[in-house]
């Protein structure tokens, strides 16, 4: 296959950015996305020229570090991380533009890597359980419901990439904080931070500069690990059911 690059190049946070064109040839279908700018690189390196930085670990649609923008669409045309992405989702002869996550709270670092370390601040205000339990108890100790368990497996699935950010029209991360609220508040050995982790974290969440939910509904279509929009109004009750009780006392 033969395909036109647009890449968006830009050296750090404050340079400004443009996209550049590159050629490449060569590329069999069963590539993986990363594993064509892998050889856009090889020949960039060659002849003497910078590589295009992009973020990468397992490669396997686990970490969530893989986060591009491909022909308007996070992930790309399929419904899987960038790294799963294989390059018979595209003809030959096509062009691709290749950009970062847009969103205010992710600023460009260089190239298409971006700073997602608001994440990080989100599940620090409160996506952890810290009451003390002791030792290790029992499998079958604390009985967790069927539905409850389902619920909370679902929503442990998101791998914190940022689609949802960048699919969203507002640059909201309702999609990231409620799967990382769902997934604790709904078992037993959440519940003595119920209260304090929504609100704590929903607070983190507006600080980092996040836009607005208006429940576009891109964000669960872009999210590679299906993360239904009922996750969002999930936690809106919980923010509310929180709320009440902190203003009752």
């Amino acid at each position: 296959m033969k395909l036109t690059l647009r890449v968006w190049r830009q050296r750090n946070a404050d340079a400004d950015g443009a996209m550049s064109t590159y050629e490449v040839d060569g590329i069999s279908p069963d590539m993986s996305f990363l594993e064509m700018l892998d050889t856009l690189n090889e020949e960039l390196i060659l002849k003497g020229e910078d590589p295009v930085a992009f973020d990468h670990d397992c490669r396997e649609g686990i970490c969530g570090a893989c986060s591009l923008v491909i022909n308007g669409e996070a992930h790309g045309p399929e419904r899987t991380t960038t790294c799963q992405l294989h390059m018979r989702s595209f003809r030959d002869g096509d062009t691709l533009d290749i950009e970062p996550w847009r969103a205010s709270a992710f600023p460009v670092i260089k190239d298409l890597v971006v700073d997602r370390s608001a994440f990080d601040r989100i599940i620090q205000a409160g996506g952890y359980i810290t009451a003390p339990t002791g030792s290790a108890p029992e499998a079958h100790a604390t009985p967790v419901p069927k539905p409850d368990a389902d619920l909370a497996f679902e929503h442990a699935e998101c791998i914190g990439c940022g689609a949802c950010v960048a699919a969203c029209p507002n640059g909201a991360a309702m999609l990231f904080t409620s799967a990382k609220v769902n997934h604790l508040n709904v078992l037993p050995q959440g519940a003595p931070e119920r209260e304090t982790r929504v609100l704590d974290m929903v607070a983190q969440m507006d600080e980092e500069g996040f836009g607005g939910c208006t429940l576009a509904g891109e964000c669960a279509t872009a999210c590679p690990k299906g993360i239904p929009l009922t996750s969002i109004t999930s936690m809106n009750k919980e923010w509310l059911r929180a709320t009440r009780k902190v203003a009752k006392g």
